[in-house]
């Protein structure tokens, strides 16, 4: 791997992972549901409007637009929306380190549903990475966490999960960038479906609202995509997945500079461990490795 697709993985870690702490911004002044169904429009919108310069057609294989469907509806609006409600009582380092789960839940899947064979060192990572998630759990449950909160962050995790087994071949028939802004759109028509008769509009208009949306919308929702997809052209999806193991450390340190989240010890040790427990579950999924 050379210095330019590290520089890439770890420019990709870190725009994901600041997402957290963008969200519990936006969810603190306006309707969780509401804004995110107005993030995947906008940049749904522009993410069509690129494929089109690009020359890339919205006529899908069959394959695709189901991938695509399930894409748009498991990650944008079933995670993604679970974690904006969540966030308005659940701390945004929490809830990265939750959705940091999901290589460990792709690993567990991967070897009980689909037979996948799994090396001795990806088991212990399982083993260390859910060991390190319920040590700060159990920590954050005796500070008094808002358990509902984390019940749907939870739920919102599973559904990233499902949605990265079943975009498998969603871009083998190209357009990618068609099927990005797609998958954007699908996800907002569904969260708008459920906004609109069921959560109040509420937006105080601030100026952290309008830097954090706009932020939310333009680096973790497009730039960062876009950053993955090059990443995935240059070292393939199996060696570009091993940066996800920096999500727990960045979600977590982006939450406390710029929020001001305190960490306590077991806090530090579980982002620790869960941190190798990724790390040993990805390296032991590379190709020719004899962990």
């Amino acid at each position: 791997m050379d210095i330019r697709s590290i520089a890439m993985g770890l420019a990709f870690a870190l725009m994901w992972s600041s997402a957290f702490t963008s969200a519990r911004i936006i969810v603190a002044d306006a309707s969780p549901l509401y804004s995110l169904a107005m993030r995947f429009l906008i940049s749904g919108l522009i993410g069509v409007g690129i494929a089109l310069a690009l020359g890339q057609s919205w006529k899908l294989s069959r394959a695709q637009w189901k991938a695509t469907i399930a894409f748009g509806i498991c990650q944008n609006a079933l995670y993604l929306g679970l974690n904006f409600v969540g966030m308005q009582t659940v701390q945004a380092s929490l809830a990265s380190i939750i959705a940091s789960s999901l290589p460990l839940l792709v690993g567990l899947a991967s070897w009980l549903i689909f037979r996948e064979k799994i090396k001795p060192l990806g088991i212990l990572g399982l083993i260390l990475g859910f060991g390190g998630v319920a040590l700060i759990m159990g920590s954050r449950i005796s500070a008094g966490v808002d358990l509902y909160g984390v019940m749907l962050c939870f739920i919102g995790a599973l559904a990233l999960a499902v949605a990265t087994l079943s975009v498998r071949g969603a871009t083998s028939g190209g357009n990618f960038m068609m099927v990005v802004g797609l998958q954007m759109l699908i996800g907002a028509a569904c969260l708008f479906a459920v906004a609109i008769p069921f959560e109040p509009l509420r937006v105080n208009p601030t100026w952290p609202l309008f830097w954090a949306f706009l932020y939310t919308t333009l680096v973790p929702g497009l730039t960062a995509t876009f950053v993955w997809v090059l990443l995935l052209d240059r070292i393939g999806a199996v060696r570009a997945a091993t940066f996800h193991f920096l999500n727990p450390v960045f979600g977590v340190g982006i939450a406390a500079v710029l929020l001001g989240e305190a960490l306590g010890p077991l806090d530090i040790v579980g982002v620790l461990i869960t941190t190798a427990g990724i790390l040993a579950v990805q390296v032991s999924r590379r190709p020719g490795q004899v962990a």
